[in-house]
């Protein structure tokens, strides 16, 4: 036979877009029926679901004069921004969330469970529910600071009362948060200005001993120089007699040789012994001898200094220095500072503490009226559930049934051929 040529055969694995599309027309039946299974389950869930309800509450900063009055104690300082941001701070703090869960545990009913515990149904509650709301650092264009609180709750948790009554308890732990600081503060300025005090006190009186000591000190010193001096004069004087007391003796033995009995001068000698009547004048500048006063003169001298007793007379010093010695006896000035009933009226300040003390048992703030932020939201009852969103959800489950449904059918296509060459 003659060769006969072979046709060639093809193997095609190309897509006919044209046949693939009447593949799907022809089970349009079953992709149907897949699309409205998974649309009923949407919809089941959709109306079945836990509806999840929001609220939120957002507080602002008051006006500085709302915390005027507090700052105005000079005790405590604090402004609007710092005031939120405590508020805000105890809204987040899980401390405050759980005690006012077990305070009022009424109001989530639905969440405990048998076999769980308070602690951990709260856990559960406040990881998924809660959202602090605040400013957006990346945002310059809000107008003003704000925090807020918002909740997220299944029905049965009444979540108005839960966001009003968490805001209330936080601003009022604050409040009273607020009042024990300053209470404190307080007392420990008292303390403070009596510890000064019994200071002040303390350096007074250690001053006032030392000064004391000072003045007695140099009372005695002066005590000692003076009569160091009143001693030294009296031997200075009674050297000065016994030393006259020998001028005299001296005086006395010339004189007798000379037979001076009388006091006389070497003029009134020179002319005894002329005859004649001469006027004679004596000009000389020195000093007579002391034998010239004649031998009873000079007994009469010597006997009155050696019964003398003593010869403070001849010296005025000694009567200055008696008296110095005789006001030295008492110091007043030392007298005076022993002498002082109230002591606290020469304590340096102390007038000064006295009025700050007195100024701060005056305060009397009450916090409980003190208004620490401005509610600008209040928490109301919602109109609506956020969760679950009914039309989104069916939405989803019928674009999610129809393409499961072409998932099918493609699957069956391609699966069909294989399974005809297995036969």
């Amino acid at each position: 036979m003659p060769d006969q040529l072979q046709q060639p055969t093809y193997n095609n694995d190309e897509i006919d877009l044209v046949e693939l599309l009447r593949s799907l027309f022809q089970q349009k039946y079953l992709i149907l029926a897949i699309a409205c299974l998974v649309t009923l389950g949407a919809i089941a869930y959709a109306f079945m679901a836990t509806p999840q309800y929001q609220v939120q509450s957002v507080l602002r900063p008051v006006d500085r004069g709302s915390l005027d009055e507090l700052n105005g104690t000079g005790v405590y300082e604090l402004t609007p921004v710092e005031a939120l941001g405590r508020v805000g701070a105890g809204l987040s703090s899980y401390e405050n969330r759980l005690k006012f869960f077990r305070d009022n545990q009424q109001l989530f009913t639905g969440l405990v469970e048998p076999g769980r515990s308070l602690e951990q149904a709260f856990e559960e509650f406040n990881g998924s529910a809660f959202t602090m709301l605040q400013i957006d650092p990346k945002k310059p264009n809000n107008l003003s600071e704000f925090i807020g609180v918002s909740l997220t709750y299944p029905k049965g948790v009444d979540g108005v009362a839960v966001v009003n009554g968490l805001v209330a308890a936080v601003l009022e732990d604050e409040r009273a948060r607020i009042a024990a600081d300053l209470k404190v503060l307080i007392a420990n300025r008292l303390f403070a200005l009596e510890q000064k005090v019994e200071a002040a006190r303390a350096s007074y009186e250690a001053s006032k001993q030392a000064q004391i000591a000072t003045l007695r000190e140099q009372e005695a010193l002066r005590r000692a120089q003076l009569q160091d001096e009143l001693q030294a004069l009296r031997s200075e004087l009674k050297t000065r007699r016994e030393n006259r007391i020998n001028s005299l003796d001296e005086a006395i033995q010339i004189a007798e040789s000379l037979g001076i009995q009388k006091p006389t001068t070497p003029s009134a000698m020179a002319d005894s012994q002329r005859q004649g009547q001469v006027v004679r004048t004596e000009v000389t500048s020195q000093e007579v001898p002391l034998y010239f006063m004649g031998v009873d003169a000079l007994k009469a001298e010597r006997q009155a200094l050696s019964k003398r007793r003593s010869d403070d007379f001849s010296e005025p010093r000694i009567a200055e220095i008696e008296k110095e010695l005789a006001l030295l006896s008492r110091n007043r000035q030392v007298e005076v500072l022993e002498q002082r009933k109230n002591e606290d009226l020469y304590l340096k300040d102390l007038a000064d503490w006295r009025q700050e003390a007195a100024q701060l048992k005056g305060i009397k703030f009450d916090t409980r009226t003190l208004q620490l932020v401005r509610l600008d939201q209040l928490a109301l009852e919602p109109l609506r559930a956020v969760k679950p969103k009914k039309t989104l959800i069916i939405g989803l489950g019928g674009v999610a049934g129809l393409t499961l449904g072409v998932l099918v059918a493609l699957l069956r296509n391609l699966l069909r051929p294989r399974m005809r060459e297995a036969l």
